[in-house]
C-alpha cells in the first residue's frame, strides 16, 4: 500500500475534505443506537480475524523497514503484530462492545423548587483526531472507543506503522458498512506527510473537537504546542515505585521487576525506583539483583552504588528520563516524606506505586501524590484502560480538565442539560 505524492496544497485540500466528511458522519453516529454500534464492533472483530494473514503481511513490511532503519528494540516490539496481538485487538473490541452505551446516560438529575426537572446527560464530543506512533493496535482501540461513544474519528498513524494501520483500518470500515453506519465515521489519513498533522492540529475549519496524541515526547509536545483545539494527553510516563520499610519482601521483589521489565516500552513502565532508607539492606540488594538478572541496567545514587558497585552512578538527568528501555534509576529516600518530595519534583503525573503494609504510609501516598493513577501493592503496568475494565483506552491523560487517567468511552463524552418544565416562566 503506497501513498501518492502530494503537494502541500493537495494535503490541505485532502484534510479539509476529511474533516467535512467526519463532521457529516458524526451526526448520524451520535444518535445511533447501542445495538447498531455493537453490531458494527462485532463485524469489525470478525473482519480482523478473517483478515489476520493480510494484517500480518502488512506488518511484515513495516517491521522490515523498521529493522532497516535501525529502530530500537523497544519500538520494534511496539510495532510488531502476531496472532496473539491480533487476538488481543479482537478481544479489546468485543470488550468495548460489552460496555454500557454511555450516550444518553443520565449522570445526575434533580428537581428545583419551582418544579423544573434538570438532568445532566452524556453526549458525544463530536469529531476526535487521534495521532499516534508505532503501535498499530491503537487503530483498533481508538476506532472502537470512538464508535462506542458516538464520535467520528480521524486517525493518523505513524509512518513506521503505515501499512499495518491501514490494513486494520480496512477491517473497521468493513464493520461500519456491515452495520449500516457511515464509513466516514472512522477515517485514516492516507498520507504520512507531517503537513497532514499540522492541518489536523488546526481543527480543520472547526470540524475537529478534540485531539488525542499517543506517542513519544516530541510528538505530544508538538501537539500540545500547536493544537488549536482541546488536547487529551500526557507528555511522558515518568513512573515511580516506592518500596517502604513495611513492604512484604517477596511482594516487593515481584512487583518491582514486573513494573520495570514486563514491557519496557509502555508508558506505564516504572522508570524510577525509590527505596526507603530504613528498608532492610538485604531486601534492597535482592531487589537490585532481581532487576539485573532480568536484564535491567541500574543507575543509582551513592547508597545504591555501595550495595551494587557495578551500577552506573545516577545523574540529575536520570531522575527526569523516561527510558522506555531496560534501564531504571534508583535512589534511597527518607521514608514516605522523601518519596513524596521526589515524586513531586520529578514526576510527569502519570502513574506511581507504593509497596507498603503500613496503612498510614499508604494513606499519605494516596492523599499527597498528585498523579493520574496511584497504585498500592500492584505493578505500574496496570496503568491501562483494559485493566481498568474500560475495554480499551485511547490513551492516558495527565491534565486536570475533563479527562484524567485512562481515556475510555465515558471520558470521550461531554454532557448537556435537559430541563423539563410544566409551563414555568421566570419572574
Amino acid at each position: 500500500m503506497l501513498e501518492k505524492t502530494r503537494t502541500q496544497a493537495d494535503i490541505a485540500e485532502l484534510m479539509a475534505d476529511i474533516g467535512r466528511r467526519a463532521k457529516a458522519a458524526a451526526r448520524p453516529l451520535a444518535i445511533a443506537g447501542a445495538e447498531r454500534k455493537n453490531a458494527a464492533l462485532e463485524a469489525m472483530a470478525a473482519a480482523l480475524s478473517a483478515r489476520r494473514r493480510e494484517i500480518i503481511a502488512a506488518n511484515a513490511i513495516d517491521m522490515e523497514a523498521g529493522r532497516a532503519s535501525a529502530m530500537a528494540a523497544s519500538f520494534l516490539d511496539r510495532l510488531m503484530l502476531d496472532d496473539s496481538r491480533i487476538d488481543a485487538m479482537i478481544e479489546g473490541i468485543r470488550a468495548v462492545a460489552a460496555l454500557p452505551d454511555p450516550v444518553g446516560g443520565v449522570i445526575a438529575a434533580w428537581d428545583r423548587p419551582n418544579g423544573l426537572r434538570i438532568e445532566r446527560v452524556r453526549t458525544p464530543l463530536g469529531v476526535i483526531g487521534v495521532i499516534y506512533e508505532s503501535r498499530p493496535n491503537v487503530t483498533a482501540d481508538a476506532g472502537a472507543l470512538c464508535l462506542k461513544s458516538g464520535n467520528a474519528v480521524i486517525l493518523r498513524g505513524g509512518s513506521d506503522s503505515f501499512h499495518s494501520s491501514h490494513a486494520i483500518h480496512a477491517c473497521l470500515v468493513e464493520g461500519l458498512e456491515a452495520a449500516g453506519l457511515p464509513a466516514d465515521a472512522i477515517q485514516m489519513i492516507p498520507s504520512s506527510d507531517r503537513v497532514a498533522v499540522g492541518e489536523l492540529l488546526t481543527g480543520l475549519g472547526g470540524t475537529v473537537d478534540v485531539i488525542v496524541p499517543r506517542g513519544g515526547k516530541s510528538l505530544v509536545a508538538r501537539v500540545q504546542a500547536d493544537a488549536r483545539v482541546p488536547v487529551f494527553a500526557h507528555l511522558e510516563g515518568l513512573c515511580h515505585v516506592y518500596v517502604d520499610k513495611s513492604a512484604e519482601p517477596a511482594m516487593a521483589r515481584a512487583i518491582v521487576v514486573n513494573a520495570k521489565m514486563r514491557r519496557t516500552g509502555v508508558c506505564g513502565a516504572a522508570e524510577t525506583l525509590l527505596l526507603d532508607n530504613a528498608i532492610d539492606r538485604g531486601l534492597a540488594a535482592a531487589i537490585l539483583a532481581d532487576l539485573v538478572a532480568a536484564g535491567c541496567e541500574v543507575h543509582g545514587d551513592n547508597a545504591v552504588i555501595n550495595l551494587m558497585p557495578d551500577a552506573s552512578p545516577a545523574t540529575e538527568d536520570d531522575w527526569r528520563t523516561e527510558y522506555l528501555d531496560a534501564i531504571i534509576s534508583v535512589r534511597f529516600v527518607d521514608g514516605i516524606s522523601g518519596a513524596i518530595d521526589h515524586i513531586a519534583t520529578w514526576s510527569s503525573s502519570h502513574t506511581e506505586a507504593v509497596i507498603a503494609e503500613d496503612p498510614a504510609v499508604v494513606e499519605r501516598f494516596f492523599a499527597e501524590v498528585d498523579s493520574a493513577i496511584l497504585l498500592h501493592n500492584a505493578s505500574t503496568q496496570f496503568a491501562d484502560g483494559g485493566e481498568f475494565g474500560m475495554g480499551a483506552e485511547i490513551g492516558i491523560a495527565t491534565g486536570k480538565m475533563h479527562a484524567r487517567g485512562p481515556v475510555g468511552v465515558e471520558q470521550l463524552t461531554s454532557f448537556k442539560y435537559r430541563v423539563h418544565g410544566t409551563g414555568q416562566i421566570r419572574p
